[in-house]
This record gives structure tokens, C-alpha cells and sequence, in this order.
């Protein structure tokens, strides 16, 4: 992966399968590539900078959007423990998931990429080999979640796909302030 085409992994070996867990693949692949190629030819510093009123910098939405994706692998995995009780998190807790939106001292963007990269490798393994996308956990104690609410694997890939997508349109935004480089169009 180089600075000028950050892309994360794409399944290499997963041209066997086909009808949904291909649309699914598929679909994860190009929000991820939709979301990284905002990080086309910037530098660390770039990567790092908070160009409208918000928190968010390119780099940080990479690394948050790669923590959601590694925790929402791990819930399908090993249901509500992998996520935690997030009714139960301390001050100290927030902050640290506040830095994942921002690049910290000796982060790079290399290094956020190449971690999504591999989270993108491990999401893409389960796809291909979940023995049933029917297989449903109850969701983590969270104010956002109903009580005694339960997903599917298939859900929480959908999920997934669409945090990745909406911060993707994050990710337009803050590039083109930053240096009016555009996705499309």
C-alpha cells in the first residue's frame, strides 16, 4: 500500500464465492476503498488535520471506522463480551474512544492504513467462512441499543457497510476543505 493508492485489502481469495456473501464483499470493499482513497497523496500531517468545525480528521475517521469494524468482527464472533458495557463506561473510557477520531503523536497514516488493512483481511476471512449469516447475538448494554435486541451476523456486516459509507462522506468533506481535492465528480 503506498501514500498515492491507500487501499485496504480486498479478499484475494474469496473469487469463489458467490450470491450474497459476494454482495457483501463487494460491498464492504468499495466503501473501504471509497473511504481510504479521501487519504490520496496527503502526508502524515494532512491525515491529521481537522479542516471544518468538527473533531474529525481523515486519519482518525480511518481509525475509528477500522475499531468499529474490528469490535462489530469480534460481537459476531463472541457476541456482547468482545463490545463491552458501554452503560458502564468511565470518563476515561470516552476519552480514549475519542482518540480514535484524531491522529496522535507518532501515528501515521501508513500505519492506520495498513491497520484497517488487516482488520479488512480478518472481516473479509469471516465472511467467507461464517458457517450461517442467520447466526444472531444479543447486543452490548449501550443507550442506543434496545434491551434484549439481537443481530444477525448479516446485519452487522450491513451495519458496518453503512458506518463505513457515512463516514466516507465525512471523509469528502474534510478533504476537499483541506485541499479541495474531490472523490468524484
Amino acid at each position: 500500500m503506498t501514500s498515492t493508492e491507500p487501499t485496504p485489502h480486498n479478499a484475494a481469495h474469496t473469487s469463489a464465492i458467490t450470491g450474497e456473501r459476494a454482495d457483501l464483499l463487494a460491498m464492504l470493499a468499495k466503501q473501504r476503498h471509497m473511504l481510504c482513497f479521501t487519504t490520496r497523496d496527503l502526508t502524515d500531517e494532512q491525515a491529521g488535520l481537522r479542516t471544518t468545525a468538527s473533531e474529525l480528521c481523515l486519519g482518525g475517521l480511518i481509525k475509528h471506522v477500522t475499531s468499529v469494524e474490528r469490535h462489530w468482527g469480534d460481537f459476531i464472533v463472541d457476541g456482547p463480551s468482545a463490545m463491552g458495557d458501554f452503560t458502564a463506561m468511565t470518563e476515561a473510557d470516552w476519552a480514549r474512544r475519542a482518540d480514535e477520531f484524531r491522529m496522535l503523536p507518532g501515528e501515521t497514516l501508513a500505519g492506520v492504513l495498513d491497520g484497517y488493512s488487516e482488520v479488512a483481511r480478518r472481516t473479509d476471512e469471516l465472511v467467507a467462512t461464517l458457517s450461517d449469516l442467520d447466526t444472531a447475538q444479543p447486543l452490548p448494554k449501550a443507550p442506543w441499543f434496545a434491551s434484549d435486541e439481537r443481530w444477525s451476523a448479516r446485519r452487522v456486516l450491513m451495519h458496518i457497510i453503512s458506518e463505513t459509507a457515512q463516514h466516507s462522506g465525512h471523509a469528502d468533506i474534510i478533504r476537499e476543505s483541506l485541499d479541495g481535492a474531490k472523490s468524484m465528480g
